[in-house]
């Protein structure tokens, strides 16, 4: 989801009217129709209404139609309009942070550790894997692809990712670090995955490049740099 897509679906919670009807409706244990909604909260039906199809427009709520009688057939009345919590989720974050790709990779390392093998190895080969997938759904680059090219390729691909990347000769510097603040406290533990899931997007896409650890100041511990040929 673009950050577009996000900030519109959160800032139509500014409205102080408009996030009181979502955090009613989300409080309720099911659906819930717009007269349950606006006898809950004190509000005139057509105000209720305008708000929680707004929420439904930003991906907020959910919209279901069920009769509430229970009835069926010939004289049942017209389903109702039931609102509830959307599946979809939001998070904006500035500059962008991913944490909870580390949390898929060490989630997938522990589950190999578990099979027997080290973990060191299961951290590098998760990294690697979860890198791998985000880079084939980019990719692959055309096998007559200069080298240059690739390097802008996988450069849009990682800022995607939150890397803020940008190609300097032969080299892509990441200008962010999606994951921040763990690097800072464990810096060994979450540079070493950043290298190696970084490492898997250029697998992924074809990219003739070796992700590097070369630490700086205000970026990423990762650079990437084309493979000589």
């Amino acid at each position: 989801m673009d950050m577009a897509s996000q900030a519109a679906g959160i800032g139509a919670l500014a409205d102080d009217t408009r996030r009181s009807l979502y955090e009613y409706v989300v409080a309720q244990p099911g659906p819930v129709g717009r007269e349950q909604v606006g006898t809950a909260l004190d509000l005139p039906a057509h105000k209720v209404s305008f708000h929680l199809d707004r929420l439904v427009e930003e991906g907020l709520l959910d919209v279901e139609f069920r009769r509430l009688t229970g009835r069926t057939g010939p004289g049942a009345g017209r389903p109702s309009k039931l609102y509830r919590r959307a599946a979809r989720e939001f998070a904006v974050s500035l500059p962008a942070r991913h944490y909870e790709v580390v949390g898929d990779i060490l989630a997938a390392a522990v589950a190999r550790a578990r099979g027997g093998a080290s973990v060191d190895e299961s951290l590098e080969e998760s990294a690697r894997e979860e890198g791998l997938g985000v880079g084939r759904a980019a990719g692959p680059l055309d096998a007559s692809t200069a080298g240059g090219e690739q390097l802008d390729v996988l450069s849009g691909a990682l800022t995607t990712q939150g890397y803020q990347a940008r190609v300097e000769d032969d080299a892509i510097v990441l200008a962010n670090c999606p994951f921040d603040s763990l690097a800072r406290r464990h810096t060994e533990l979450v540079c070493g995955l950043n290298q190696h899931f970084v490492q898997g997007m250029a697998d992924g896409l074809g990219c003739a490049a070796t992700a590097r650890l070369e630490p700086a100041p205000d970026r990423c511990c990762v650079t990437v740099r084309q493979d000589a040929r």
